[in-house]
């Protein structure tokens, strides 16, 4: 695909690449802020900046590549890693100073190995911002004997939301629009790349497969109008049958 058709798929504009770069505030160094967020789970992975030039590499490549303004040079996001960005959407806002590139993410964004760089959360306390770490925040939860599953429902909620509304532009609407075939497809899709993550023996990369997996298991029980809790159900009462060994 050409930079000119990619650029007009994922900008969803007649634009030539005289008028989109026209259309973006470059700062004094010729760069502009790009917000990269996850298409599935649209969870904010990370920040970094762009010039023309990585602008450019991106939309040919259709992988994210920034522009280090610490090291003076390009850099194409996973290409040592693995961890790669592919580009499913990008749009500028409405001041065109900030971009927001929507992803598929094979693997964490962070360089700490966390999927999303956005994992200190400020909190007010006596009025004074302190800042936690999420992991401790995640013990913190499993200590007080929270809901670690809780997750599980919201995401189902959000997802029966998505088949009822049908907004556009979000990607389970897209699942739901294309049909069970297409679900099918990615939960194949998901176990596959699952099955190479473990192989791999990489951790973060199973994580982050597992996570699509799920997620898509559950569309597909939207689907099919199969609740999670029957799903639940059935799993409580395998355990609770007697034990043949």
């Amino acid at each position: 695909m050409s930079r000119s058709d990619f650029q007009h798929e994922i900008i969803h504009q007649s634009l030539s690449w005289e008028q989109l770069v026209a259309n973006i505030k470059w700062d004094a160094d010729g760069l502009v802020p790009a917000i990269v967020q996850d298409e599935n789970s649209k969870q904010v992975l990370m920040m970094a900046y762009m010039n023309q030039e990585s602008l450019q590499r991106s939309l040919d490549s259709q992988e994210t590549w920034f522009w280090s303004r610490s090291r003076q040079e390009y850099w194409h996001k996973g290409g040592t890693s693995g961890n790669t960005q592919q580009i499913t959407s990008l749009s500028y806002d409405c001041d065109g100073d900030t971009l927001l590139i929507m992803v598929h993410a094979k693997g964490p964004a962070c360089h700490t190995g966390r999927i999303s760089c956005f994992y200190n959360e400020v909190n007010e306390v006596d009025n004074q911002p302190t800042f936690n770490n999420n992991e401790e925040q995640d013990a913190t939860l499993l200590a007080s004997g929270k809901d670690r599953f809780a997750i599980l429902a919201e995401l189902e909620q959000m997802i029966a939301d998505r088949d009822r509304d049908r907004p556009e532009g979000a990607y389970t609407t897209y699942l739901f629009e294309k049909g069970i075939d297409k679900i099918l497809k990615k939960v194949g899709e998901e176990t596959a790349e699952t099955i190479i993550a473990a192989k791999n023996q990489d951790n973060d990369e199973l994580r982050y497969e597992v996570s699509d997996l799920i997620y898509h298991l559950l569309v597909l029980l939207q689907e099919r109008k199969l609740p999670l809790d029957d799903v639940l159900a059935e799993l409580d009462r395998r355990h609770e049958r007697p034990r043949k060994d």
